[in-house]
């Protein structure tokens, strides 16, 4: 881990609902590509605090579906939400940085992405144990 990275479980719960309200508030605004991008920092970020509060070492990556095969070690039937991960991390990459073609990230399939992944959220957000004192 990073010097400058909070080895907290708390730090990135709160990072990641702050990105999760993001999220939602920029598909009311109509921003599809901005939601996107929030709504994958936002599954990131709570894996990654899930995963950390397994005692994991922190690692960079912004690929959903690789954290998701490290939580699956933890509980297989997450599994399930693979294919969600795979066009969320979708949306970080079509946002950061300029492709060739034409991406397609609409709202519908931010929104429907969401819905998608709540369940996975929730039970992350249960299951990330803070071992702070």
């Amino acid at each position: 881990m990073s010097p400058d990275e909070s080895p907290y479980v708390a730090d990135w719960l709160r990072i990641a609902e702050k990105d999760w309200e993001r999220a939602a508030w920029l598909l009311d605004q109509h921003d599809s590509g901005l939601a996107g991008f929030c709504l994958q920092q936002a599954v990131e970020k709570f894996l990654k605090a899930f995963l950390i509060s397994q005692g994991w070492e922190l690692r960079r990556t912004h690929d959903l579906e690789a954290l998701l095969d490290d939580v699956s070690a933890y509980e297989t039937s997450l599994v399930s939400f693979r294919d969600v991960c795979q066009r969320i991390t979708a949306f970080y990459f079509a946002e950061r940085y300029p492709l060739i073609m034409e991406t397609g990230i609409t709202e519908e399939n931010v929104r429907a992405s969401l819905e998608q992944v709540r369940a996975l959220v929730e039970w992350l957000r249960i299951n990330a144990v803070s071992k702070e004192p």
